[in-house]
């Protein structure tokens, strides 16, 4: 089984309850098993500004499927949970992301890229992450997820 860290956020709604919907879709799938979940973080919106703050969260997980399949079962959720892409970034019940799946890199722009491309430069990535799974590998970068945050924190690449 694949070792799967997914990135969640939500700041339309009922933000919380959107985050536990998704995570009880993904351990319902018969081939995803969720392992840990962080705790839920309040952030600022980024890129897109002008809405409310976010619910945001990491999950790990194990699974059988592809990362493409991955991807097409999250937007399910996704579309499940009434989102509706229109503005980048901007508003979302629900947001899932791939972060890492094993220690793959796959640039398949711009459906799938994994690492997920912006991820070592968000807090409300990496923080839930941290907690979950400090020790974890980035695969680019070698560095530890919790190393990551920190040079994050401190200002430094």
């Amino acid at each position: 089984m694949a070792l799967v860290y997914l990135g969640l956020g939500s700041n339309m709604g009922d933000r919380e309850k959107n985050l536990k919907e998704a995570i009880k879709a993904l351990d319902s799938h018969e081939h995803i098993l969720v392992e840990k979940v962080s705790s839920l973080y309040e952030t600022d919106p980024v890129g897109y500004t002008d809405q409310d703050k976010f619910l945001n969260a990491a999950v790990f997980c194990k699974t059988l499927l592809t990362p493409n399949q991955l991807l097409d079962y999250l937007q399910k959720i996704e579309e499940d949970l009434k989102r509706v892409r229109t503005i980048r970034w901007g508003p979302r019940p629900i947001d899932l992301d791939i972060l890492l799946y094993d220690d793959l890199q796959l640039n398949d722009e711009p459906r799938l890229i994994i690492p997920h491309p912006r991820m070592t430069e968000r807090e409300f990535v990496l923080l839930p992450l941290a907690e979950i799974v400090p020790e974890v590998i980035h695969p680019t970068t070698g560095k530890s997820i919790e190393k990551l945050l920190k040079e994050l924190r401190e200002g430094r690449p």
